[in-house]
């Protein structure tokens, strides 16, 4: 992972787990469900905006790397299953 990407990933990864204690917060203190809804959506929100970077990054640089060198076959497998993943 780039330095940019690592360091985008981080700031939003510390974001989500503040936003994660806030819920619990809002959770133990017997808030309003819808209100607490709309932050778990936000954070859903929050978690696929790192993914995506993540996957920008590696698609970019890790996939690119692999089909240069030779070895695209297990890259492309791999990305095989993400999509998978991200389709269950």
């Amino acid at each position: 992972m780039d330095d940019e990407t690592r360091t985008d990933v981080l700031k939003r990864l510390a974001y989500v787990e503040g936003h994660l204690a806030g819920v619990r917060r809002m959770i133990e203190e017997d808030t309003y469900c819808v209100d607490v809804l709309k932050q778990t959506y936000a954070i859903r929100r929050a978690i696929e905006k790192v993914e995506g970077k993540m996957l920008n990054g590696h698609l970019r640089h890790c996939v690119v790397d692999a089909i240069e060198s030779g070895k695209a076959q297990p890259v492309l497998d791999e990305l095989v299953e993400l999509y998978a993943l991200a389709n269950k």
